[in-house]
């Protein structure tokens, strides 16, 4: 074999690998480093910041406060009724 032989075989290898590595890297075969081509890693969304915790009103808690104690006072009814059966 003669060296360009040799080297022409060795560059398609080369490329050989490298699209492999693009298609296990997620890319799509075509760019380098697995991302497509006209993309950058700057060009992708910012995540949205959540703002801060919620606050209940004073009235939202009481009202919530009301109909918890509710819900429980019939779940005991409907309880000590089904014990008595």
């Amino acid at each position: 074999m003669q060296v360009n032989q040799i080297l022409s075989e060795i560059d398609n290898e080369i490329a050989r690998l490298q699209q492999a590595r693009n298609i296990l890297a997620g890319g799509t075969g075509s760019g380098t480093r697995g991302r497509p081509r006209g993309t950058s890693a700057a060009a992708k969304p910012a995540k949205k910041k959540r703002g801060g915790r919620r606050r209940m009103s004073a009235e939202a808690r009481k009202r919530l406060s009301e109909a918890l104690k509710a819900r429980w006072a019939e779940r005991k009814k409907r309880a000590s009724t089904k014990g008595s059966k």
